[in-house]
């Protein structure tokens, strides 16, 4: 594959509670080498039915906040027509809808090109799988 297209795959644990992991310095490192000052797009992927990605601002609150709002909007109940796993794990598989598993982001000179106060985020509410991948893809 030509230095247009680098992948790489991150590993993270994310531990037995729903979680917003920030990922945006994972980010950076990787176009550091990959984008190498190069124009482009980032693609962020998380190959998870129970996972998403999210452009969010994290630690005054907000992270909290979007797992308070996927509880109000998706409560883990009995109400889940897929209910394997533990109790109200249905709603984990209808996450994604909500939070999508990807984002595809700006590259400049090789740098992200997000606002201010956003972040690159994994979010996870599936409590049982406390293994996750992340696919960082830059095209440039």
């Amino acid at each position: 594959m030509s230095d247009a297209f680098t992948t790489r795959v991150l590993t993270l644990t994310t531990g037995s509670v729903e979680r917003v992991v920030d990922i945006t310095r994972d980010c950076e490192a990787f176009l550091r080498e990959a984008a190498a000052g190069r124009d482009g797009l980032l693609n962020v992927f998380v190959p998870h039915a129970t996972a998403g990605i999210a452009i969010i601002e994290t630690g005054a609150g907000s992270d909290d906040d979007l797992l308070a709002a996927l509880h109000t909007l998706l409560p883990a109940d009995d109400r889940w027509q897929h209910r394997h796993g533990t109790p109200g794990h249905g709603r984990d598989h209808v996450v994604p809808a909500f939070v999508p598993p990807h984002a595809t982001l700006p590259v400049i000179d090789g740098r992200l090109e997000l606002g201010t106060w956003q972040s690159v985020c994994l979010v996870d509410t599936n409590v049982s799988n406390h293994d996750r991948t992340v696919r960082l893809s830059f095209l440039g």
